[in-house]
């Protein structure tokens, strides 16, 4: 019996694109933020532990929750968590209103492109929530670093036929 990857669903490359995004945004550029990716918020702190000369950072998380609904036309949600990061002086509140600021317009400039993106891509039969959530971390998290991070919910048609090649019985 021969294994075949199913080829029927879709799928959207969120860390190639924000990758782009960091890449051909303006304000990303002038202040320097670097592309990377981790594996949650637990990979997070272990890229902030080991910032030693990057300052600003872009973060994809190659992890995504999700869930399959079965009602009706099935399909699949995956969530794609994006993490913003800036350095600042350690207890100065100023330098942190100042860097969470920043972030904050990375994410509305983020959001504008986002949206001009939306239509095209969803004609791929992917389909994202309308609501993007922007939560800032608490300062405890990693002194001296203002975090945030917003998640993008993709929901991809799902081929559910049974198909018995797949199957020893």
């Amino acid at each position: 019996m021969s294994t075949t990857v199913n080829t029927k669903n879709y799928d959207w490359d969120a860390t190639e694109f924000f990758k782009t995004l960091v890449r051909e945004n303006a304000l990303c550029e002038s202040k320097n933020y670097n592309f990377a990716r981790c594996s949650g918020l637990d990979g997070l702190e272990e890229f902030i532990a080991s910032m030693q000369k990057i300052t600003r950072a872009v973060i994809v998380s190659d992890i995504s929750p999700g869930f399959t609904d079965l009602n009706n036309a099935p399909r699949t949600r995956r969530v794609k968590t994006v993490f913003l990061v800036c350095r600042h002086r350690v207890g100065d509140m100023t330098a942190r209103n100042t860097a969470m600021a920043e972030l904050r317009e990375i994410f509305r400039q983020f959001m504008s492109r986002f949206l001009l993106e939306k239509n095209r891509i969803e004609q791929g039969i992917l389909y994202f929530d309308p609501r993007v959530q922007f939560t800032e971390i608490s300062p405890y998290f990693a002194s001296g670093c203002a975090c945030a991070y917003f998640q993008i919910a993709v929901n991809t048609q799902t081929d559910l036929r049974y198909n018995p090649d797949e199957w020893l019985i």
